[in-house]
């Protein structure tokens, strides 16, 4: 079943890079798949059709912009596409967006910069998020397209960041994520060195969704390393 977010195709022939690009996608709620040139990008888009291709400029067999030229001209067009390039490669920035890419990020990029790329293509090509089903954790109930989070029935008055904090952790139960984690995956700041901020929303979280803040029951601290979901159904 696909993500709720949308379908991404990560092209690169460098294997950490396909690797990195992927799974900070998944974190971020995508449903991912790579390849690792153009001749495979093309028969994983026929066979998968993806909402979004992130693809490296400079591919073997099949380069980038014939991959972006075959897929304008045929009947997976509408796909959008994101071309990393070189860093001082401005001349390749302007050939992928004149042969039909959508957007072009010079590498090596920010892959929170990269996910919000993602995000704002996705919405531009009208890709809607499909709703996501409501996860339920002992008393606790977290309501994706409500925004809303209950214990044992009683609505919790969460803010903004307060829900997108306990809905990342409940969407990734018993993983450790440090501060700075959370601050790239949840705030979207990558570049931000003050984690505080982090430990700030988790106390008044659990003032708000625990029914003991004192003896957390969900959202765990593991010492040294950062925080947790317990999925204790």
């Amino acid at each position: 079943m696909r993500a709720s977010r949308g379908a991404v195709l990560v092209v690169d022939d460098e294997p950490l890079v396909r690797q990195s690009v992927s799974r900070y996608l998944e974190r971020a709620g995508y449903d991912t798949k790579c390849a690792a040139d153009g001749q495979a990008a093309l028969e994983r888009v026929a066979d998968w059709r993806p909402d979004v291709v992130v693809l490296d400029w400079k591919l073997q067999r099949v380069d980038g912009i014939e991959v972006v030229n075959r897929l304008r001209g045929s009947a997976n067009g509408g796909v959008g596409v994101i071309v990393l390039t070189a860093t001082a490669a401005l001349a390749d920035r302007i050939s992928a967006l004149t042969a039909g890419a959508d957007d072009s990020l010079a590498k090596p990029c920010s892959l929170a910069e990269l996910t919000l790329r993602v995000g704002a293509l996705l919405r531009r090509i009208g890709i809607k998020p499909a709703l996501e089903r409501p996860l339920a954790f002992g008393e606790l109930r977290i309501d994706p397209p409500a925004r809303e989070v209950r214990l044992a029935g009683m609505p919790c008055d969460l803010t903004q960041r307060e829900f997108d904090l306990v809905y990342f952790l409940a969407r990734h139960p018993g993983r450790v994520f440090t501060r700075d984690e959370l601050m790239d995956l949840v705030w979207r700041y990558s570049f931000y060195t003050d984690t505080r901020t982090v430990t700030v929303h988790v106390r008044r979280l659990r003032a708000k969704i625990e029914p003991d803040p004192a003896r957390p029951r969900y959202v765990e601290t593991v010492w040294g390393r950062g925080y947790r979901f317990r999925a204790e159904k």
